[in-house]
């Protein structure tokens, strides 16, 4: 007998890869177009609350939102409702376009926990030898998953004292770590966005544009499940101009793809050197696992050139604190050596044949560098900058400088860590030993008692 969860009502959209959006109905009585409306009903009323509640009862909200929230294009009203969209069946590049939003909230499927042998993989040339490319790497990384978890419990014996199914999850975890450089980008997750109906609006109209028509497809997927669950608070007018101008985005700025240097290199001009001056008591005196104050913001920025390959690229890009851009994925700077160094002698030595294979496979299918980034492994490395503030950064490096982070990214952190201390002069408070394995990963797990 289903219960009252599996019962909520919902509104979804069908994708062309066989991917779906879905949008839940939370079954409250007041929906998040009322809660908006009650929200904005304070800015030109002292009233009660309790007032409130009898215009609603009288009026509704389905006329005010479309007046002063979409006709009027008073976009502070659409702040105060929110809704959450389930993406489910998309790839890592589709995930990842979503998500490019300094104000998204959400959760993806993590490759460094889940085994990725049943999802999807999403072909943009829709062709057997996309389908053909594409399993062949699926079979590969399954392939090497065995022997990997089998090199592992041999590096790393469980010691005195540990759980053996904590052990044996982080065991598994870790060489999900390793073996998930070898997936495609074309892998397909799932991604949920929880957003307010303002930023959803303004999310999709570039989303509507992307250079990827998968994630077009996606944009059409969720206006059109968004609009049926809250229809008086989409259908803004569009402005050719406007949609021009996205376009132009889209087709000319969007991919990041000049060579970074391989280990990182931060600028910090742009620090102003008396401002930090006058606020080093409050790095000097700053407990662990306290984040600085956001008004140290004003002491400047920090720019960092580095490359990073696309599997740790997904986890430094939840940072919504610093800006990046999004890296075009190539086969051109290389496989990132940590995962060739960590898989075991004989998927080390069929590697290069493999890798080989994959180029020759998208030489054959003539896709564009963009559409080629589905069939390209998320171990090869990418270019990337990024710029922030001090506190969005230090908060970024400690984070990510620790045990329980992807290798390649607690590398990266590190050394922008390191370039910090020396510039700077500023504290950190940093794992001692980051690169240990750490049987802890196995705790980490969200899973059903």
């Amino acid at each position: 007998m289903a219960g009252k969860f599996s019962n909520l009502k919902h509104t979804s959209a069908k994708l062309p890869s066989g991917g779906e959006v879905i949008v839940l109905d939370k079954g409250a009585v007041i929906g998040a177009e009322s809660e908006a409306m009650l929200q904005a009903l304070y800015s030109r009323s002292p009233g009660s609350i309790r007032h409130h509640l009898e215009i609603l009862d009288e009026k509704g909200s389905d006329d005010f939102m479309e007046i002063f929230y979409v006709g009027y294009n008073h976009k502070s009203i659409g702040d105060c409702g929110t809704g959450t969209a389930f993406v489910e069946g998309v790839s890592m590049l589709a995930a990842k376009a979503i998500q490019d939003f300094a104000l998204y909230s959400g959760q993806e499927t993590s490759t460094r926990y889940v085994d990725f042998s049943n999802q999807p993989m999403i072909d943009p040339t829709n062709s057997q030898e996309g389908r053909e490319l594409l399993e062949m790497q699926r079979a590969f990384y399954l392939s090497a998953i065995p022997p990997t978890v089998a090199l592992l419990t041999r590096k790393y014996p469980r010691n005195e004292g540990e759980k053996e199914k904590t052990y044996e999850k982080a065991i598994k975890a870790r060489a999900f770590d390793i073996t998930r450089g070898l997936l495609p980008a074309g892998a397909a997750t799932n991604a949920a966005w929880h957003t307010n109906l303002r930023q959803a609006a303004d999310r999709i109209l570039f989303l509507r544009h992307h250079p990827l028509e998968e994630v077009r497809h996606v944009a059409h997927g969720l206006e059109e499940a968004l609009s049926a669950q809250y229809p008086h608070s989409f259908g803004h007018k569009r402005y050719p101009a406007t949609e021009r101008y996205q376009d132009a985005i889209a087709a000319n700025y969007f991919f990041y793809d000049p060579k970074s240097p391989l280990e990182p290199i931060v600028d910090f001009k742009n620090i102003d050197r008396m401002q930090l001056e006058l606020a080093q008591e409050l790095f000097e005196e700053r407990p662990a696992k306290t984040e600085l104050p956001k008004y140290l913001a004003q002491i400047g920025q920090v720019k960092a050139d580095f490359q990073l390959d696309f599997g740790s690229f997904r986890d430094i890009q939840r940072h919504r604190a610093i800006t990046q851009r999004m890296p075009l994925l190539t086969m051109d700077l290389g496989f990132n050596e940590w995962y060739v160094q960590n898989l075991p002698e004989e998927v080390q030595k069929a590697l290069p044949g493999h890798l080989g294979s994959i180029r020759e496979g998208i030489g054959k299918l003539g896709v564009s560098r963009r559409n080629a980034q589905y069939f390209i492994p998320m171990g090869y490395n990418t270019s990337n900058r990024f710029t922030g503030d001090l506190p969005g950064t230090v908060y970024m490096v400690e984070l990510r400088d620790t045990s329980l982070v992807h290798p390649t990214l607690q590398r990266v952190a590190h050394s922008i860590g390191d370039q910090i201390v020396d510039a700077l002069g500023i504290p950190l408070h940093r794992d001692p030993d980051p690169g240990r394995f750490n049987v802890k990963r196995g705790d980490q797990d969200i899973s059903l008692k």
